[in-house]
């Protein structure tokens, strides 16, 4: 697995190459799959903010073949589990192992430790084993009698769940969905986008053979720490601070919502607006990069009223809202 330098200033136009290749990966990653630009953008984003990322979408719309698509494009090493019912922690986090050569117990790392984790359909499984995520995806570390054992940098959890299908699930609760630094929604393909995947199919491509479909890395671990250490010195004026705290405090106070954001709502907001203005070029933060991540950011964050839902209101069109009820910072 890869293990990235610790962060610190980047090197003069060490930033800009690493913008440049972070930005190439959307072309890469567009060799495998077709028309999800915004959910690339969004992984790229969790890696700059060492957050975790929980992709909605119905089966089939590539989101296991775009995290193997990143992961190869990053040089990262990624590794799946199908969740399950039957599903145990240890299974995810790894487990002791008697050896009767030496008379001891010796911890067999489990496929938690790895860069890019795909927790396929994680609402599948019980919550004893959603739960044994918790720590990993918290402290970076699994616990194993008492000792703490590192998770790799980066560690990046990429979770699956279907938005249509309820039968023989277990819902994530509010608070492993907090641990998520962004949700985001993979959409079908638009007409145009399916028939090239179409025709990329007719052509031969296998989606088990991404060398073959000629994607290659594009950026490494030095460009992800120069990344990282730039979108650290992003510069955030007061009154942007401000603007993030009033739309997070206006969500507690929405008559549609049981739940709004917490603080720490707010701050995954700052971090992901601040990725996204490096992301886009500045140096700075803008109250339009704050709308830009804040539906993403917040949705999976808030809670709708029971009454609210029966009238067909939505997470993301609540948030709308209370976007165009803040007062933006002039």
């Amino acid at each position: 697995m890869t293990a990235f330098p610790a962060d610190g200033p980047p090197e003069p136009g060490q930033a800009e190459q690493a913008r440049a290749a972070l930005t190439a990966l959307r072309h890469e990653v567009a060799k495998a799959v077709v028309g999800q630009e915004e959910t690339v953008t969004g992984m790229v984003v969790a890696l700059l903010c060492r957050g975790h990322v929980l992709m909605e979408g119905v089966p089939g719309v590539a989101k296991t073949l775009l995290v193997r698509a990143v992961s190869a494009a990053l040089s990262l090493e990624h590794k799946r589990v199908q969740f399950t019912p039957d599903l145990m922690p240890g299974d995810v986090t790894g487990s002791l192992v008697y050896d009767s050569r030496t008379s001891k117990f010796e911890f067999h790392e489990g496929p938690v430790f790895t860069n890019l984790f795909l927790a396929d359909e994680i609402n599948r499984t019980p919550p004893k084993t959603q739960a044994a995520l918790l720590e990993a995806m918290e402290e970076r570390q699994v616990t194993v009698a008492g000792e703490p054992a590192a998770l790799p940098d980066p560690f990046v959890v990429a979770a699956t769940q279907n938005p249509v299908e309820y039968e023989g699930t277990y819902p994530l609760p509010e608070a492993q969905l907090d641990r998520f630094l962004l949700k985001l929604v993979v959409s079908l393909p638009e007409r145009a986008h399916e028939v090239d995947m179409l025709g990329r199919h007719a052509a031969g491509f296998d989606p088990g053979d991404l060398d073959a479909a000629g994607l290659r890395p594009v950026a490494g671990a030095e460009d992800l720490r120069a990344a990282r250490a730039a979108v650290a010195a992003t510069a955030v004026a007061p009154e942007v601070l401000g603007y993030i705290v009033d739309i997070c405090r206006a969500t507690r106070g929405s008559p549609s919502l049981q739940l709004g954001a917490s603080p720490r709502g707010a701050t995954a907001l700052l971090r992901t607006s601040r990725a996204w203005a490096w992301l886009s070029g500045r140096d700075y933060v803008t109250p339009d990069d704050v709308k830009a991540l804040a539906k993403a950011t917040l949705r999976h964050r808030v809670a709708l009223r029971p009454e609210a839902e029966l009238e067909g209101a939505t997470s993301a069109g609540v948030l709308d809202g209370v976007l165009a009820s803040v007062p933006v910072p002039r």
